[in-house]
């Protein structure tokens, strides 16, 4: 499974699985654990492992931060669904 990073920001990567699901989403690694967040209609956590809140906080808004950006890369690499 391809995993091309779409940015990486802090300590994060953040970066799409190939031939996942269809619903735009992004996934974030660093060394602390791991989550997902949907990223439509509306940015929400959708799974996360060793993660605290404070972690997935500061992370949920750089996914705010950076949803057109996210967007617009989703559809370039999957194309327009």
């Amino acid at each position: 499974i391809m995993s091309p990073t779409v940015v990486r920001i802090k300590e994060y990567r953040f970066y799409f699985l190939s031939n996942e699901e269809k619903r735009i989403h992004v996934h974030v690694e660093s060394s602390d654990g791991v989550a997902k967040f949907w990223i439509e209609p509306i940015v929400s956590l959708a799974v996360y492992h060793r993660l605290n809140n404070v972690k997935l906080s500061e992370i949920e808004k750089i996914v705010e931060k950076h949803k057109d950006e996210i967007i617009k890369k989703w559809q370039e690499y999957f194309g327009k669904r």
